[in-house]
This record gives C-alpha cells, structure tokens and sequence, in this order.
C-alpha cells in the first residue's frame, strides 16, 4: 500500500509539475465537473425529470469535450510557442490559451451547479450567479481580446 501511495505522489507530482500554471485551473475543472455531475443527478429527481442511463452517458461526454476543449487550446499554445521559436521568438508564458479555456469552462460549470443547486430548492444570494456570468464575460471578453479586430476580410 505504501509503494502504490508513493507511485501516485510521483506521478501527480510530476503531471502537476509539468503543467505549472495550468495545474489549478485543472483542478478546480475536475471538481466543479464532478459537482456539476451529483448536482444535476440530484436536481433531477426536484426537476421530475426520470433519470436515465442515456442522460447520465450525455452528461460525461459533454464533460469529456470539455476536457477536449483544454486540449485543443493547450495543442494552440504549444503550437504558437514553436512557431515562435522557429524565428527565435521566446515566449514569455506557456499554457495560456488552454488557461483561458479552462478558466471559462469552470465558470460555466459554476452556473451549471448554483442552477442544480436553485432548482433543488436552495435559497442563495443572487450576487452569485452574477458574480459567476461576470468572471465567464470578462474571460471571454480578454480571449476575444487577443484576437485582431474581424473586418469582415476573407
């Protein structure tokens, strides 16, 4: 039992140390997917809605493409980073594409569970879910940022 703890302290450590900055926003994804996952199972049964094995497989592929969706800003980053260094332009950052994505995929998790959590019957302060739509705005807001102005040129 002891060798097996050491194995995965090694190999968390070493996926944690390989992502750096990344490393949170992955975290904090995977438990606001979970949370999601048992606060939409829970919001059902208050919603009437029949629980199905169907619904519950759409739930985790929507949850997979999210992590997709990390993957392809990540595989973004590592490309902008290489064609950088191809001209010997050193980025100062790494990670930052899929940073955003993740970032924006956990506000939107947030909404998702304090949504489940209303429907349950929860009272909650409605600063919540606004502060909640805010953060995903002014992610989304700082991506769009990043890109040129669109002037309708093809």
């Amino acid at each position: 039992m002891e060798k097996m703890k050491a194995i995965f302290t090694a190999v968390g450590g070493a996926i944690l140390s390989w992502l750096g900055a990344l490393a949170i926003p992955i975290i904090l994804l995977v438990i606001c997917n979970v949370l999601d996952y048992i606060t939409g199972i829970v919001a059902a049964g208050y919603r009437a809605e029949k629980i199905s094995s169907y619904k519950g497989f759409r739930g985790i592929a929507k949850k997979i493409c999210m992590w997709l969706l990390v993957v392809v800003g990540a595989v973004m980053d590592e490309l902008i980073a290489a064609a950088g260094a191809s001209v010997g332009i050193v980025l100062p950052f790494s990670w930052a594409i899929a940073i955003v994505v993740a970032v924006w995929l956990t506000c939107n998790e947030i909404i998702s569970i304090l949504e489940n959590i209303s429907d349950i019957g929860v009272p909650m302060p409605g600063f919540v879910r606004r502060l909640a739509e805010y953060v995903a705005s002014q992610v989304e807001k700082q991506g769009e940022d990043i890109l040129p102005e669109d002037k309708g040129e093809k």
